[in-house]
């Protein structure tokens, strides 16, 4: 028997809200984790965002499926025909980028990723390997995907954080991982809360005001 892959067309459900008021800032594009969907990460984003004048859009992964009890999620990709999986990921996200940056009639100054547990690859690999120039990731509970290491030099300052609790992004991962980042020479803030594999209020603060560092800088 022999395995074969085929190229076809699929459509992605990404979600948007608009800037508060006054002129726009820039985009921060979030990605769910695990058996998530857009809209719980949007309400993340939201919450991050507060009253700043940044534009949101939260991408829903492209593999959607029902849980048990009937809710539909999805997932960003599994091990099966993973170099697949990922080229099509990230083509998805630059087209929704470049959709929403369209829409806007110009391109926004500034551009953040924020990717919670399994969304953080997405996040990680959209900043190394896409078409869209990244200014800051916002990372919570995940890990530094192994192909983006090589390529590390390449990713903006980031923002890294974890329940002590956490039993997935563990405090040895996180060791290994900002040292691979600081070793290339990019900025990483860790933030700690007590807690465990959640989106926590304290960094949900924390990267609020990450975002104020980002705008500052530029």
């Amino acid at each position: 028997m022999d395995a074969h892959l085929i190229a076809t067309t699929t459509h992605g459900r990404y979600l948007t809200s608009p800037a508060p008021s006054g002129e726009l800032t820039g985009l921060l594009v979030g990605f769910h984790g695990q058996a998530e969907t857009a809209a719980i990460q949007m309400a993340h984003l939201e919450a991050i965002r507060g009253e700043r004048s940044w534009m949101l859009v939260s991408a829903q992964a492209l593999n959607r499926y029902y849980t048990r009890r009937g809710d539909i999620v999805a997932a960003w990709m599994t091990s099966e025909d993973r170099e697949a999986t990922i080229a099509d990921n990230l083509a998805y996200v630059g087209a929704v980028v470049a959709e929403v940056q369209s829409g806007l009639g110009r391109p926004a100054a500034l551009l953040v990723y924020a990717g919670f547990s399994q969304g953080t690859a997405m996040a990680y690999r959209s900043a190394a390997f896409g078409r869209h120039r990244c200014h800051g990731l916002i990372i919570l509970s995940g890990d530094l995907s192994p192909d983006v290491v090589p390529h590390a030099a390449s990713l903006p300052p980031i923002l890294l954080g974890r329940g002590t609790e956490e039993t997935w992004s563990t405090a040895e991962k996180a060791r290994a991982d900002i040292g691979h980042l600081r070793a290339a020479g990019v900025p990483v803030t860790e933030h700690v809360f007590a807690g465990g594999h959640e989106r926590h209020p304290s960094f949900t603060d924390r990267a609020g005001r990450f975002l104020d560092g980002i705008t500052a800088r530029a």
